[in-house]
Formats: C-alpha cells, sequence, structure tokens
C-alpha cells in the first residue's frame, strides 16, 4: 500500500491540474501563473546575461588602455632597470610587461590646438593591445617606432582636421635655466586613427614611439612614467599585486591594481547588478503569488472531493502532498521554461540584435542599430542557477499555503456543501 500512494498523490495532483468546466477559470490563472514564473525567470536570466555582457565590455575597455597592475613611483619617474623587469616577469600570474612614459601635450596642425595625453610605448606594446589593433579605421601600424609617427584617437584627429600622412606638432615643456618654464616643439605625422569607444580615449589620447618621446624630453632609456602587468587572471590582480609588494619590498614604488584603481566605478555596478536582480526578482515573486491565489481558490472548489477522499481513508498527508506536488508543479515546470527560453535568447542574441535592428532601422542612425546589433551576452552559470533557485524557492513557498489550506477542510463541512 505504501508504494501505491506516491502514484496515487500524483493522480491526483494531475486531476487537480486538468482543466474541467466547473474549475476551469481556476486551471486558467494557473497556466498564466506558469507563464508568468516563466517569462520572470527568463526575463532575470537575460536581462543580467546582457548586463553582464556590457560589464565585461565596460571593464576591457576600461583596463584596455593599461595594465592589470600598474608600478609607478611615489615621486617623479620610475627607472625601468632590468633588475626590476625580471622580478616582476618572475613574478606568477604575470603574462606581459609594459613600459609607458606619459605627458600632457598641446596638438597644433591647420590653426587648430587641442589638449591631449602623449604616451610613449614601443611598437610591441602598442600592437599587443586588441583594444587598439581592433579599433584602427584609418592608416597602419607599420612605420610606428621607425619614422617619427603616431597613432591618435579618430575624434582627436577629426578636431585637428588633419588625415593620416599628415604632420602636426607636439608641444611639451621643459626647465629652462632659473626654473623657467619653456615649450619644447617636436613634429610628427599621423601614421594611423583609432575608435574605442570610450570618449576620454578617442578625444585626447595620443601614441608616441617609447624611444622617441625620450629623446624628445631628454630622458634616459630607463626612464618611464609607469609599468604596467598585464596576467593571465584580471581577477586574481589584487593577490598578485599583493605579492610584488611583498617580493620587491621598495617604499618608493606604489603598486596598484585595475580593481583598486578603480573601486567606485566597479562599485557602482556591481550595486547596480544586485540591485536589478531584486527587483528582476518581484516578477517571480508576483508570479508565485498568482500560484497561491489560483490554488488556494482550487482548494476551496475541491472541498467536496477532499471530503469524499478522507471519508474514504485518504490521509491529510496525502492530500497535502497531492496539492503541494501540483501547486509546486506550476511553478518548477514554469522555471524550467523560463530557464530554457532565457538561455535560448542569450545564445541567439546576435540574430534576435540583428532582427530589431532591421524592425527599428527607419529613422534610426547607424550608431542606435549598431548598439542593438552588437549586444552582448554573458552567462554566467552561477548567476543562472541563483536565478534557478530563487524561482524554485518562491515556486515551492507558494505550494505549501494551498497544501496545508487543503488540511483545514473537514469531511463533514465538505460533504454539506456538495
Amino acid at each position: 500500500m505504501s508504494e501505491r500512494v506516491p502514484a496515487v498523490e500524483r493522480w491526483l495532483a494531475w486531476r487537480y491540474l486538468a482543466t474541467r468546466q466547473r474549475e476551469g477559470f481556476v486551471s486558467f490563472i494557473a497556466i498564466v501563473s506558469m507563464i508568468g514564473v516563466a517569462l520572470g525567470v527568463a526575463t532575470l536570466i537575460v536581462v543580467l546575461s546582457v548586463m553582464g555582457g556590457f560589464r565585461e565590455q565596460l571593464i576591457g575597455r576600461l583596463i584596455g588602455m593599461n595594465g592589470h597592475i600598474v608600478v609607478t613611483a611615489r615621486e617623479g619617474m620610475v627607472k625601468a632597470t632590468s633588475d626590476l623587469l625580471e622580478k616582476l616577469r618572475a613574478t606568477p600570474g604575470v603574462k606581459t610587461l609594459r613600459l609607458t612614459l606619459e605627458r600632457q601635450a598641446l596638438l597644433s596642425a591647420n590653426g587648430q590646438t587641442r589638449g591631449a595625453i602623449v604616451r610613449g610605448v614601443r611598437l610591441e606594446d602598442l600592437t599587443s593591445r586588441e583594444i587598439i589593433t581592433k579599433g584602427i579605421v584609418d592608416g597602419q601600424l607599420g612605420g610606428f617606432d621607425v619614422r617619427r609617427g603616431v597613432v591618435m584617437g579618430q575624434w582627436l584627429r577629426q578636431a585637428l582636421n588633419i588625415r593620416v600622412g599628415d604632420h602636426f606638432s607636439i608641444v611639451t615643456q621643459k626647465m629652462g635655466e632659473g626654473g623657467a618654464v619653456a615649450p619644447r616643439y617636436a613634429d610628427y605625422e599621423l601614421l594611423a586613427t583609432f575608435i574605442t569607444k570610450r570618449y576620454e580615449f578617442d578625444q585626447s589620447l595620443v601614441f608616441v614611439p617609447l624611444r622617441m618621446l625620450q629623446e624628445d624630453l631628454e630622458y634616459d632609456r630607463q626612464t618611464v612614467s609607469s609599468i604596467d602587468l598585464e596576467l593571465t587572471d584580471p581577477n586574481a590582480a589584487p593577490a598578485i599585486a599583493a605579492a610584488i609588494r611583498a617580493n620587491l619590498k621598495r617604499d618608493d614604488l606604489k603598486i596598484a591594481d585595475w580593481q583598486a584603481l578603480n573601486a567606485r566605478f566597479m562599485g557602482a555596478l556591481q550595486v547596480e547588478r544586485v540591485m536589478m536582480f531584486i527587483i528582476l526578482s518581484l516578477i517571480v515573486l508576483v508570479a508565485a503569488m498568482n500560484v497561491v491565489a489560483s490554488f488556494t481558490m482550487l482548494v476551496r472548489v475541491k472541498r467536496g472531493n477532499i471530503a469524499i477522499l478522507r471519508t474514504m481513508g485518504a490521509g491529510g498527508g496525502t492530500i497535502v502532498r497531492a496539492f503541494f506536488m501540483a501547486a509546486a508543479g506550476v511553478g518548477l515546470v514554469g522555471t524550467a521554461a523560463g530557464t530554457a527560453l532565457g538561455l535560448f535568447i542569450c545564445a541567439n542574441t546576435a540574430t534576435i540584435g540583428r532582427w530589431l535592428g532591421e524592425a527599428t532601422a527607419s529613422g534610426k542612425g547607424a550608431a542606435e542599430v549598431d548598439f542593438i546589433t552588437s549586444m552582448p551576452a554573458r552567462i554566467d552559470a552561477v548567476e543562472v542557477l541563483s536565478i534557478v533557485g530563487v524561482a524554485i524557492l518562491l515556486s515551492l513557498a507558494a505550494a505549501a499555503y494551498p497544501a496545508w489550506r487543503s488540511t483545514k477542510v473537514e469531511p463533514v463541512e465538505g460533504l454539506r456543501h456538495e
């Protein structure tokens, strides 16, 4: 008999979910509740995955121009000696080193003058930055570090009204005799332009060969502004930075990781992520409340059936488990369907974005259409499991109340209303 009870409970649960003429409205509400749970779960997965994709892009652009760890001097410039570089390279987790010499300067061409950040880099360091190599829109990097050529942001080029191959002047400053500040002029050729989709880079950044900038500023070959370290795992930057501090034991150097350098920005992203999860979880909560309402109504409709089952010897546990399985089944099926729908949309964001782009292209600019068609999505397994877990917990909690209410039906009262 004990082996038949689970089968009976499953049969009862299915019967309670089946549509009948009398309780058809209740079953309709249950179906709507299941659809609501599915849409809520799918929305959570899609929105958080797209936010994760944009977050990954933002971080990529944020640290793409700098290293995961930046070594600078607390005062003045850094001496990139072979001993220091060797110790940094030997640190576990360090992939590459990049030397950087940075100065603020004025750029002058065709009667136009613009402020800019001039960054001296080596050719191999420049070509190793994907944010630059993939963002080249005009020209090429071939002559960099051979000719007196530079690479600058596209918006800065437009502001100066110059084209690839044109020459312009970079004006920096030097300390003259007696402490007087005197301008220093150097002519360069524009070799290429790039777009990173970050205003501060595209509007003001200029890459100059490191050796030439050191000569123009009268620095030796070891003098740089910073040493940028690229890591195999960016998330390990705080731990590796701490290991470098312990290894070098130099008070004259400042070693900072990208998370510490962008703490406010990262904190804002994390707060936005948590708040979005909480807000969108309310969709699933509302659907779960519909499950509570529909199955509470179903208990009232089925009072006679419950009373008959009780008089036939069915225990209260059987009735409770039957209603619990029926109500929980709505939430669990909705959760499974929503998870499948959300993952399907995330896996096909490019196709869906293209359809949306074509549908909304009328009257829109290229930037708006490109934003839709290039919408990123990064599926985080932990995030998806958290969403599924919250949906299941809400579904089970919603199923508990109607199941408990079914135990309150007395056989005499139930049969009286039949």
